[in-house]
């Protein structure tokens, strides 16, 4: 259930986005951009969020939902070290995500830059390293799979600032979101089981 809250993440953005003004453009800015503190120039990009707390509190609870989501799965359920391997990368990528909240992207550059890369590199693999271990149905680990395969491959280019025609925070989206959407696709396969999901076929999980 931890996991499926992770969709308020999703939602928070679209609050937060919706009260800027001049609009915010997911091409053009950034997540981090939704909890930048000042309002002005940021990196070449215009920036002014009044809601920028209300973003950073979602950042760290998204954090702790992965860690606290993700010890609780692999203890009662995980048998296999890559299982637990896996959680605990995303474990891992949850302390980043705190980070992000804590320091926004205009305070300690470094410690959000860091932080970031928790969730945007240890967390993506921990999720591709699920999706490859895991006793689930075959269409969970295919998606999980897949979600670590698109993030790593949107990392990749992202890194040498190529951005595709999306923009960087085109981009970016799809270096962060397959992995927040993973966890809401587990979580609602932990709580509810196959019976309820009908693109799942019944299988047990470790």
């Amino acid at each position: 259930m931890l996991y499926i809250s992770s969709v308020q993440y999703f939602l928070i953005q679209l609050l937060v986005a919706l009260r800027w003004s001049p609009p915010y453009s997911l091409s053009r800015n950034t997540i981090s951009d939704l909890g930048n503190t000042t309002c002005g120039m940021f990196n070449g990009r215009l920036v002014c969020s009044p809601l920028d707390a209300v973003m950073n509190v979602s950042f760290m609870v998204l954090g702790v939902t992965m860690i606290v989501g993700s010890v609780l799965t692999s203890s009662a359920h995980s048998t296999r070290r890559s299982n637990r391997v896996g959680f605990t990368f995303v474990g891992i990528g949850g302390v980043g995500v705190i980070f992000v909240g804590l320091f926004p992207e205009n305070s300690v550059s470094a410690i959000h830059a860091t932080a970031s890369a928790l969730p945007f590199v240890v967390g993506n693999v921990g999720v591709l390293t699920l999706g490859l271990s895991l006793n689930a149905p075959a269409r969970v680990r295919f998606l999980t799979t897949f979600a670590g395969v698109i993030a790593l491959l949107a990392l990749a280019i992202y890194a040498s600032s190529h951005y595709l025609g999306l923009g960087e925070g085109g981009l970016e989206r799809f270096v962060a979101y397959p992995q927040t959407l993973w966890l809401i696709l587990f979580g609602a396969y932990f709580t509810f089981g196959t019976e309820k999901l009908p693109f799942v076929k019944r299988a047990g999980v470790d």
